[in-house]
């Protein structure tokens, strides 16, 4: 298959699925067009069967606010015509799903069968889409999709109540790891070399109000009471001065290590004992199921699709949002029981590649295509097919 795909090309994890996505892909044998502004964060440099397409928006004096989703829309038509695509599949909901379909409407006669598929990830639907600035817009663009998905469970039934498009078909296919890439085995623990016999604690997002990282670092202070430890922050962004902020407040900046983005943390996640994630909310958890896969037990929040990729009690614990002391508690607790945290360290490895392998997934979105191209879409619960238009 000849395949578009648009995502946000920054940090976050949205992108970073988008990308292995279609890195996978083409590895098997699919050719593959990234539509977007600049070249995404995980993607090389050049990799057989894979296209960089940028998006150049115009500066005319005109426009106040320039128009990205318009020039994403002329991109993604050139593109389908020069290069014969035969589906856009669009990650985040605004503005791309809106672009796909301003293009489709302007390919017109000339490509009636191109398709537009559309995966939801999170905040497009939770936070944007909700917004009513952009509420009605979103939902138009889902209900034009030929087809969706949804990273989980959570999220799909989010997507349904919040547009009130309860029959709403929405394939559910979760992010996913590369078991080799998210190996232990095959990396030095560097980071714990130099942390002289401390633990390794260890967040890794966008540093966004969501994430709160204030409560990273409250949880490490606590932490650090009890059991010699460092914690290393990966990301940047708005809130990484709160943080910082934080660190200072609480006595602990000279153990606290903020590394800024980096493209590769499988290395670094080699080295951790615990990953911690106490976010607001979570559509599905990325960072935590890359933790898992190598191995570290996730201490985290029951919210949002995050309950479907850590095993509460097994995998890690999940604690309510805010409770600093809970999350300390079962952090502290794994930390002293090596056996203990042996025994979740082990499962969330063989769970990660059991439920997220990159193969297994990557299989279901070539079958998501497959039934898309083929005018099918399954339906949610069931195997059976339905005649596919685009989405009541």
């Amino acid at each position: 298959m000849k395949i578009g795909i648009t995502c946000y090309p920054t940090y976050g994890g949205s992108g970073a699925v988008a990308t292995e996505l279609g890195i996978a892909l083409a590895e098997r044998g699919h050719e593959i067009h990234f539509i977007t502004y600049q070249q995404p964060f995980r993607l090389p440099s050049f990799l057989p069967r894979i296209y960089f397409h940028e998006v150049d928006v115009g500066r005319y004096p005109l426009f106040e606010y320039p128009p990205y989703d318009l020039a994403l829309a002329v991109r993604m038509h050139e593109v389908v015509l020069t290069h014969g695509l035969d589906l856009l599949h669009v990650h985040y909901a605004i503005p791309h799903a809106t672009s796909a379909w301003i293009a489709r409407e302007m390919l017109g006669n000339s490509r009636p069968d191109i398709k537009v598929l559309t995966t939801l990830h999170g905040t497009d639907i939770t936070i944007v889409g909700q917004d009513p600035s952009f509420h009605a817009i979103t939902k138009f663009s889902i209900e034009k999709s030929d087809g969706l998905s949804a990273v989980s469970q959570f999220l799909r039934t989010e997507t349904r109540a919040a547009f009130g498009c309860m029959s709403c078909r929405i394939e559910v296919i979760p992010n996913f790891v590369d078991p080799t890439v998210y190996d232990r085995t095959r990396y030095q623990p560097q980071l714990r070399d130099q942390a002289n016999g401390r633990k390794v604690l260890m967040h890794i997002s966008n540093f966004r109000a969501v994430k709160r990282v204030r409560d990273v670092v409250g949880v490490f202070a606590r932490v650090e009471q009890e059991v010699p430890s460092v914690l290393v922050m990966v990301g940047d962004g708005p809130e990484r001065i709160d943080a910082e902020q934080e660190a200072r407040s609480l006595g602990v900046q000279d153990r606290v290590f903020f590394l800024g983005k980096l493209e590769a943390v499988a290395p670094l996640l080699a080295s951790a004992d615990l990953f911690l994630l106490p976010s607001q909310s979570e559509s599905f958890g990325l960072s935590a199921l890359e933790a898992l896969a190598t191995g570290v037990p996730v201490i985290g929040t029951r919210v949002g699709g995050l309950p479907e990729v850590v095993r509460d009690g097994e995998t890690g614990a999940l604690c309510t949002v805010g409770d600093v002391e809970g999350m300390s508690r079962a952090a502290i607790g794994l930390l002293r029981d090596a056996s203990r945290w042996q025994a979740a360290s082990t499962l969330a490895a063989a769970d990660a590649r059991e439920r997220f392998s990159l193969e297994q997934v990557v299989a279901q979105y070539e079958a998501f295509y497959e039934d898309a191209l083929r005018g099918t879409v399954r339906a949610d619960d069931s195997s059976t097919t339905l005649t596919s238009s685009p989405l009541p």
